[in-house]
């Protein structure tokens, strides 16, 4: 399924002959501002987040080498042509279409911009409860590497990740606003995947051998199966394509396709690295963060969570700028971002957010099984299912027959593939929430 790129001119992609300047809604936050080049660091900054040090664990331990490599592969080349569909139709009813829920809306009504924007709201939210227990996976690590006492439990340092990203989230007041943070984001991301990949390496080569047998009796190896499925999709996709699209310079098509052929070539290198190093070194015993599997010097490990505790901190500001945009455009003040009606705005209205976040987080700290339930229950629908359908309504008269088949072929192979895949999360997170307390500590 969606295995090609379509590199077809049709009348949605044609920004490049007939600027469009006029936005779908308003919104409080920037627009039309940055240049291909900042988007696509901004979409290498989601696809090579902290997320990459639990892909060796999720994803290749189920699958093995060869499912492992070829799904990564495969699930790159299916989420590009995905997201370029989906960037294609930006400027569809002559309007730039700057909110997912805006494009489903102005092509199928009402009913679908609820569901749409019910669905992103799921997405974004399991996306970021991640990110929170993943900086408190980091801020534990450190803890560890000096006293192993059991006296910071992981929910405490959820807590603590949970109250940083607030701090963060009220100086920062939109997506635009990142700018030198995405450098610095990118500094965070290079440390600890070269330290965890030159960990790992060394831990490799002293190793006399490794195990990659894929683990698990029969009807647990399909569940798992299907869930690194989930997780593969889960690697590359933001669900919020359109949001991220808003930010970019006219042509808007044009140079969205720049970002994304950026993400998926250079910007994926070093989840590939890192993903298959870790792997290689520790086979089926890989943790689902890797820098508790590495053995090294404890200043290089202190550094490597460090780092991945920042960039977790930055990239969670990514995935909950559509919120806050809803946010800010429905009951923000208006004038000076940095006004302090503005700033005090932002500690009430994103302080309560991430501590819903943050509980839920400290709640149920399973990490590989929010990344399977994310994409199973958003990032298929939002980014395969409903991608090729609203290109199909967009374009049912320009279509050829095959073509049109073959988006329907996506349309219900996706679908297919969402249901098992939700059934299958379910069932980990439920298995998981019998073998471990509430508010656990693992």
């Amino acid at each position: 399924m969606a295995m090609m790129v379509e590199v077809e001119e049709d009348g949605a992609r044609n920004d490049e002959k007939r600027p469009v300047v006029e936005v779908s809604d308003e919104t409080a936050h920037q627009i039309s501002t940055d240049p291909w080049y900042q988007v696509g660091f901004v979409l290498t900054t989601g696809i090579n987040s902290s997320y990459v040090l639990g892909y060796s664990g999720s994803i290749m331990v189920p699958l093995g080498w060869i499912g492992g490599v070829v799904g990564l592969l495969l699930a790159a080349a299916i989420s590009l042509n995905a997201n370029v569909l989906i960037a294609r139709l930006h400027n569809v009813g002559g309007k730039r279409q700057i909110r997912y829920r805006d494009l489903a809306g102005h092509i199928y009504g009402r009913k679908m911009y609820c569901l749409t924007w019910a669905l992103q709201y799921v997405n974004l939210f399991m996306i970021n409860t991640g990110y929170i227990i993943l900086a408190g996976q980091a801020l534990k690590a450190i803890y560890v590497l000096y006293r192993d006492d059991g006296a910071l439990k992981l929910p405490y340092c959820i807590a603590i990740a949970g109250v940083v990203c607030a701090l963060f989230a009220f100086g920062i007041p939109h997506l635009s606003a990142l700018r030198i943070w995405l450098g610095f984001s990118t500094f965070f991301s290079f440390v600890y995947i070269v330290i965890a990949f030159a960990l790992s390496l060394r831990d490799g080569l002293n190793s006399q051998k490794r195990d990659y047998s894929i683990p698990a009796s029969h009807w647990d190896r399909i569940f798992s199966t299907i869930g690194a499925i989930a997780n593969l999709v889960f690697a590359y996709n933001t669900g919020m394509l359109p949001e991220i699209q808003a930010t970019i310079k006219e042509p808007a098509i044009k140079n969205m396709e720049k970002a994304l052929w950026f993400q998926f070539t250079v910007g994926g290198l070093p989840l590939y690295a890192v993903t298959f190093m870790g792997y290689w070194a520790y086979g089926s015993s890989t943790s689902s963060y890797l820098l508790n599997s590495v053995h090294g010097p404890v200043w290089v490990k202190t550094v490597a969570n460090i780092a991945s505790f920042l960039q977790t901190v930055i990239a969670l500001h990514i995935f909950a700028s559509p919120m806050y945009e809803y946010l800010d455009t429905k009951y923000g003040k208006g004038g000076s971002p940095f006004a302090l009606k503005n700033i005090l705005f932002r500690i009430i209205v994103r302080g309560g957010y991430l501590t819903i976040n943050t509980l839920v987080s400290a709640l149920l700290p399973f990490l590989g099984d929010f990344m399977s339930l994310t994409g199973a229950l958003s990032t298929f629908p939002l980014t395969f299912v409903l991608a090729n359908h609203m290109y199909l309504m967009a374009n049912m008269k320009k279509l050829s027959v095959p073509r049109k088949a073959w988006h329907w072929l996506n349309v219900l192979g996706f679908s297919f593939l969402a249901v098992i895949a939700a059934i299958s999360a379910v069932r980990l997170v439920t298995v998981d929430s019998k073998t471990y307390h509430l508010f656990a500590d693992i």
